[in-house]
């Protein structure tokens, strides 16, 4: 974890949750049968999200969890005694708000059978609820009540909900009304033409409904949803961040690409943090990191190359991956060390990276200040042309780069960790700083794409092991974040860099059992032919580039056959 004393923002305590639940009624619709889901609009007085349209749902009450509404529900055996009460809250909130009436007879002639609209009418929307399904002989249904989800209200809202998303089938014969107090018009709905209508501006729903929404529309049927909830787990969990966006709040989920920056930047759920991309000023993510993005964005770079500078004016600053030979970027970047730049630290020689480290050095030398070194791996044999690539000094694995200084009578330290990762290129390596568990990645690890591995300088075992290196120290440190040199910074406390890293290997291992695949269909074809079939998820435009991948698969899965070791 970062050092709270790096921090940008002072510590803010989010608001406590309140549990609840919410439920999406589903149905297949006439004709065609397409997947749809009930919603309603909540009342425009509402004290949360006024005039959206919504699952209904609402706050757990403590007769939920009683062990005589328990009693009264049909449960599965898998089913735990927390998913029956929220199973048991979802029931009672759709028959309050829309009156639908999740529940089946016990006996007699219609045993089995679930409540019809003779049974909505005999039971008071405004009094206990499962106490009057039992007086009329009705069981709760909560054995078909499932689990989608789960959302925990982002963390700067004043009023916040810890809230599973349930699915059921919509019972047949019943027609929602809804009780024209907290909901209004109850609408069936598929859950592509909600999204279209949202932006369309004519279907207002906050960011949960519209992200399960776009998860609920790849589903073609209720059961397709149902099956895949049946093993009990949620589909997905999420407590989403808020950064700004063109000036405006904008929200994500875990697995989207600005949220691990958010989690670095604002872990209390400010919203202060721009992510918009410019090249025009250093972007700070704590006191001691600053990222000042090249200006020379591109398919292979991005929105550009990140360069970094960690330390502060007490300790000076170490210069990572100064970027292409730019002079106003070089100058931004010495300008934002305060002239005060110690080291220039190259992850690799690719001419994204490293054209820039001389020039940067002369700046600094050319304004009176000491020369720092230049430091990285010399660029292998192996290497192209233009990625040639010599250090003033060469760096060992595991060698420590450190700063330190003194500021309000304490000492300031920052060091990083060199650790040698050849994959992506033969001289490549990734940085550790070890105070703040932070992992600057080069190109080994990116935010929204996979590296390119090209051989012979690129070699696609070594950039498996290195990921295996790369862990191995995430989990020694308990590091969180890995900052790219290209994206946002990856992780967090949930979705962390181990994480990402598994995420990227199980990624490549796939890609070439595809790879492999292709081979064995058509031993005799070219790698345009193998590309066409292990690549046929990637628009064609990026096959020539994705060719040098499959190729480096091709060297992986050649010398690991029998008889090639």
């Amino acid at each position: 974890m970062p050092r709270t004393n790096q921090q940008l923002h002072p510590h803010r305590e989010p608001v406590a949750t309140r549990p609840a639940a919410t439920v999406l009624l589903l149905r297949d619709a006439p004709g065609d049968g397409g997947l749809e889901v009930l919603m309603t609009r909540r009342s425009d007085k509402a004290s949360f999200a006024p005039g959206a349209y919504v699952f209904p749902g609402g706050g757990i009450d403590a007769l939920d969890a009683a062990p005589a509404t328990h009693a009264a529900a049909d449960r599965r055996a898998t089913q735990s005694d927390l998913h029956l009460t929220q199973a048991i809250a979802a029931i009672r909130e759709s028959f309050e708000e829309l009156g639908v009436l999740l529940a089946r007879h016990v006996d007699g002639l219609r045993k089995g059978q679930m409540a019809d609209a003779q049974d909505i009418a005999a039971i008071d929307r405004h009094q206990p609820f499962a106490a009057q399904c039992q007086a009329r002989g009705l069981r709760l249904a909560a054995d078909g009540v499932y689990l989608l989800a789960h959302w925990t209200a982002d963390r700067d809202l004043a009023r916040r909900f810890d809230v599973p998303f349930l699915v059921a089938r919509m019972p047949e014969g019943q027609e929602p009304v809804a009780d024209e107090a907290e909901q209004f018009e109850p609408v069936w709905v598929r859950p592509a033409d909600a999204l279209a209508r949202h932006e369309a501006g004519q279907f207002f729903m906050i960011f949960p409904t519209i992200r399960t929404l776009q998860r609920l529309a790849r589903f073609t049927s209720t059961q397709a949803v149902l099956d895949a909830v049946a093993h009990e787990q949620p589909l997905w969990v999420s407590c989403p961040r808020a950064g700004l966006l063109g000036g405006k709040e904008a929200r994500y989920m875990e697995d989207e690409m600005p949220f691990g920056e958010l989690a670095l930047v604002c872990p209390d759920g400010q919203i202060v943090h721009p992510l918009d991309w410019q090249a025009e000023r250093p972007v700070p993510l704590l006191k001691n990191v600053q990222r000042l993005t090249a200006p020379n964005p591109g398919v292979m770079t991005g929105p550009g190359t990140n360069s970094y500078l960690v330390g502060d004016p007490a300790t000076g600053y170490i210069a990572i991956d100064p970027g292409p030979a730019d002079a106003e970027h070089l100058d931004k970047l010495w300008r934002a060390a305060g002239g005060d730049i110690r080291m220039i630290v190259c992850t690799h020689s690719h001419p994204d990276h490293s054209p820039g480290a001389a020039p940067l050095q002369a700046l600094c030398v050319q304004a009176g200040k000491a020369k720092p070194p230049i430091l990285g791996l010399p660029s292998a044999p192996t290497a192209r042309a233009a990625s040639q690539f010599t250090p003033d000094r060469a760096l060992q694995n595991n060698e420590l780069l450190a700063l330190a200084g003194q500021a309000l009578e304490r000492e300031i330290t920052h060091t990083l960790q060199v650790i040698h990762t050849p994959g992506h290129a033969a001289n490549h390596l990734c940085l550790l700083l070890q105070e703040d568990g932070l992992l600057f990645s080069g190109d080994h690890i990116l935010n929204g794409s996979t590296t390119v591995i090209d051989p012979p300088d690129g070699n696609m075992a070594d950039y498996l092991d290195s990921l295996d290196r790369l862990d191995a120290l995430c989990a020694e440190h308990s590091v969180e974040f890995i900052l790219p040199a290209h994206g946002y910074v990856l992780g967090g406390p949930v979705y962390g860099a181990r994480n990402a890293i598994a995420r990227l290997k199980a990624h490549r291992l796939a890609r070439e059992a595809k790879v492999l695949a292709a081979m064995q269909a058509l031993p005799d074809g070219s790698m345009e032919d193998w590309v066409r079939h292990a690549y046929d998820d990637v628009p064609p435009r990026m096959w020539p580039v994705a060719q040098r991948s499959l190729l480096a698969h091709v060297e992986r899965i050649r010398a690991l056959q029998p008889g090639n070791n």
